[in-house]
């Protein structure tokens, strides 16, 4: 088959530097994650502090829990193989049957979120949370359905100026999110644009975030700000990545980081029999000092202090955490 090229022109690649595969491991309550970014290998990523690939089944999860200084991105992988929600499908087909209340029991990939704010909703198949914790909030993330509930969390910090924001959501459900295809090539753009269409997301910390699967034969020229920091996680089959002798191959859960300093774009493609889908990730560093104990992130150690202080107290920010336990938290008896 030959290959099929996108339409953008990268006049460089820039090239995979380093490659390593993300393990498993524990964390939260019983959850699994395969953390690529945030681990000892690699600490940060300016202006990135972690990414995960989970996969909980209840009860497990992530309870009751604070965060101050940085954004966290969550976004559901749970799909059928040619990319179209279930959760657009499947209530089309119940309701055909009167079954569309049926529906939960179907749906995998659903995580409910609790906050101290009041804000309470499903992430569904697909769908995108997009927080910035600002100077505080204390919320959970525990499974919605039966079943392993699968995702990805991004962490991205936040300037010294941003820190001490108040908290906010964007969040769009799987429907909404824009796509595009072109000659094998398909997106969804999470941030920023690609293939003609952009994200409505907006992102303090200036970030491009683009999911993509590539079809047998197709080939992926996506341009990336030069003085950005970019990388590539691998989800499912396997992908080029690179130009020359210099590119590389990667299957399912590899982290591959790209070069700085110089390309203005990657190239990608796929010599496989089957699909081959990755997250294309960039953003803008920050450079700035970086002090991090968990779910604080500042710019010092006594900002630092002064955050746990603060969430220990109930003040500044942390106010209604005194009171407040998340309903899915009470009801395990977390």
């Amino acid at each position: 088959m030959p290959d099929r090229e996108n339409s953008c022109v990268v006049r460089e690649s820039r090239q995979v530097v380093r490659k390593f595969l993300a393990r498993p491991q524990h964390e939260g309550v019983g959850a699994i994650v395969r953390r690529s970014i945030g681990r000892f290998e690699l600490k940060y990523f300016d202006p990135f502090l972690a990414l995960d690939e989970f996969s909980v089944t209840a009860p497990a999860g992530f309870p009751d829990h604070p965060h101050r200084g940085f954004e966290t991105v969550t976004y559901m992988l749970q799909q059928d193989p040619k990319g179209t929600s279930w959760a657009m499908v499947v209530p089309n087909i119940l309701d055909l049957f009167g079954l569309k209340n049926c529906f939960e029991i179907f749906l995998q990939g659903s995580v409910l979120h609790e906050d101290f704010e009041g804000h309470k909703g499903t992430i569904a198949a697909g769908d995108l949370q997009w927080m910035t914790a600002g100077r505080g909030i204390v919320h959970s993330e525990m499974p919605a359905a039966q079943g392993t509930q699968k995702g990805l969390q991004l962490w991205i910090n936040l300037s010294s100026k941003h820190k001490m924001i108040e908290p906010r959501y964007q969040e769009i459900s799987s429907k909404d999110i824009a796509e595009a295809s072109n000659d094998g090539v398909k997106v969804r753009v999470i941030a920023g644009e690609a293939l003609g269409a952009k994200s409505p997301v907006y992102t303090r910390t200036p970030t491009m975030y683009l999911d993509f699967t590539l079809e047998p034969g197709a080939r992926l020229q996506q341009p990336i700000p030069a003085s950005w920091n970019a990388f590539v996680y691998v989800l499912d089959g396997e992908g080029g990545f690179g130009s020359g002798s210099k590119a590389v191959t990667a299957l399912a859960h590899h982290l591959l980081l790209l070069s700085s300093g110089g390309g203005d774009g990657l190239e990608a493609w796929n010599k496989t029999a089957k699909p081959a889908r990755f997250i294309l990730v960039g953003g803008q560093p920050l450079g700035e000092p970086l002090a991090q104990l968990g779910p604080f992130v500042m710019n010092s150690e006594e900002e630092i202090d002064q955050a746990i202080d603060d969430f220990e107290k109930c003040v500044n920010g942390f106010e209604k955490a005194r009171h407040w336990r998340s309903e899915s938290g009470i009801s395990l008896g977390f």
